[in-house]
């Protein structure tokens, strides 16, 4: 559980010096992590002509990648929402936000090798990649292998960053969170342009040694010293001691006890959290397909690579600036209070937009559409796990964003290959579009429904605790009225009162 708000953490770190070297290396590890699966969408088109495969096949690529990233690239988010609210974490217990593997072998090993690690895994699965002969072993290569390493490369962004920084941590985080839409804006052109001259094969080669980069950025996460890391204190003989006592009796806990340490199963009896859960499964059925498609959409319209490609990087380029724009809105008195249904309509407005992409005849209308997607996908990050926090608070967050995650898995990794068995039937994108458009809108009006129904019990809840709580008040208090005037009476009897006595 995370302490108070206003508790500082024993060991002060440093809130700045080599922290910036360490923000930069994670601007760089959080850029590959969350802007890789969604820039390597360009070679898709092709890709499919080369290895004659349907659209639905093709997509399992990127839907795989995230999936086995997911989990790992998450808590990253959910971190942020500690940060804006100022709660400090202890991060010798990272696992118990989700236990990923990546966040056991950072308590383990640290960030530094967990990272390079990851960055090496990325290099093999790219470059394996290039030497596969079918679609089966790209999902193996590129969508397992490197969505790996990319999910090595986040943890450890998220915990480093916690151990140098706490007073400025979230400006840290948020520098370090641009990673993200500045390399979606430039690796998608950039892919598409290695494409055209060295081919898939060489592209993935050159890709592999790309993300080698993340190697020197782990390489720069240097571990703070023992005196700022160590939970250890020295006692007045001078040995060291353990904060807890040598003397407690070590008892054997059951798996499911070891479990529910980590994740909090009595939240699937929380209202609030099973209609969240509910509409996030139903939302990301349709919510990355459209990114995935988008680019082989615009070339299904007759428009250039280039072109084509440039299109992430418009939708990459307004996410920057929605996510802090509509994540200060979010926070104003008059949204805060009713920040789930701010939450309801941000997914409105993501599906809306799909529904209106067929309408996009040209070019200009499709950066248009880009314009606004980009918009409604930064709008619906900026507020998913604020929303989260706000009705499960912040001693069971940790464990909701673990069951979360679990769950939103599946339609992570089914929404992509169900979305391109569609276009292979209909042989169209516009009604992959539209499918996901009313997937979308569907989850928001079940979140605004619910959202209603939660609010209403609520406020009924909370009307009749308040009777019960006024109930046992008033029960002391008449009691002891009526020994007062008892006591009246019989001071009475004995001598005139005064008006004061009288009033009492």
């Amino acid at each position: 559980m995370p302490p108070t708000p206003s508790a500082p953490p024993v060991h002060p770190p440093p809130d700045g010096g080599w922290g910036w070297i360490v923000v930069a290396a994670a601007f760089i590890s959080i850029g590959f992590s969350y802007a890789f699966p969604k820039a390597v969408t360009v070679f898709f088109k092709e890709i499919q002509q080369i290895f004659h495969t349907t659209y639905s096949e093709i997509a399992w690529i990127s839907s795989i990648m995230l999936a086995v990233m997911y989990a790992g690239g998450r808590i990253f988010e959910s971190f942020l929402i500690f940060t804006s609210l100022r709660i400090q974490c202890s991060f010798t217990q990272s696992g118990s936000f989700l236990g990923p593997v990546s966040s056991v072998l950072v308590n383990k090993y640290g960030s530094r090798p967990v990272v390079i690690a990851g960055g090496l895994l990325c290099c093999l699965g790219m470059v394996l990649a290039s030497f596969s002969s079918s679609v089966v072993q790209l999902y193996l290569t590129m969508g397992f292998i490197t969505g790996l390493g990319l999910a090595f490369n986040l943890q450890p962004a998220l915990t480093i960053i916690g151990k140098y920084f706490y007073r400025k941590r979230p400006m840290a985080n948020g520098l370090a969170m641009a990673g993200s839409p500045v390399f979606l804006s430039s690796l998608a052109p950039f892919n598409q342009y290695l494409f055209n001259t060295f081919g898939w094969k060489g592209s993935f080669l050159i890709l592999g040694s790309l993300l080698l980069n993340a190697c020197v950025a782990g390489s720069l996460m240097r571990p703070l010293g023992p005196n700022q890391t160590t939970s250890k204190s020295k006692s007045k003989t001078g040995k060291t001691e353990d904060d807890s006592s040598p003397k407690k009796i070590k008892t054997k806990k059951s798996a499911w006890e070891k479990v529910n340490k980590y994740l909090d199963f009595s939240l699937f009896k929380h209202r609030g959290f099973l209609i969240y859960l509910s509409g996030n499964v139903i939302m990301f059925l349709g919510f990355f397909a459209p990114i995935i498609f988008l680019a082989p959409y615009a070339k299904d319209q007759g428009i250039d690579e280039y072109s084509a490609a440039f299109l992430l990087s418009v939708m990459a380029f307004v996410d920057m600036f929605a996510r802090p724009s509509v994540g200060l809105i979010a926070n104003s008195k008059y949204i805060r209070p009713r920040i789930q249904y701010f939450f309801s309509f941000a997914i409105m407005f993501n599906g809306v937009c799909h529904l209106l992409c067929p309408l996009a005849q040209d070019y200009t209308s499709l950066v248009l559409y880009a314009v606004f997607f980009g918009l409604g996908f930064g709008s619906v990050s900026s507020v998913l796990f604020e929303t989260l926090m706000d009705l499960v608070g912040a001693p069971r967050f940790s464990s909701a964003v673990g069951l979360v995650t679990i769950v939103e898995c599946g339609p992570v990794l089914l929404g992509p290959p169900l979305a391109g068995k569609l276009v292979d039937l209909t042989g169209e994108y516009k009604y992959m579009y539209m499918s996901c458009g009313a997937i979308v809108v569907a989850a928001s009006v079940w979140l605004l429904i619910g959202n209603a129904i939660n609010y209403r019990l609520l406020a009924k809840e909370r009307k009749e605790e308040n009777a019960r709580q006024k109930t046992r008040e008033s029960e002391p208090l008449s009691k002891s009225k009526y020994s007062e005037d008892v006591n009246v009476k019989v001071s009475n009897a004995q001598s005139v009162t005064s008006e004061r006595e009288t009033n009492i």
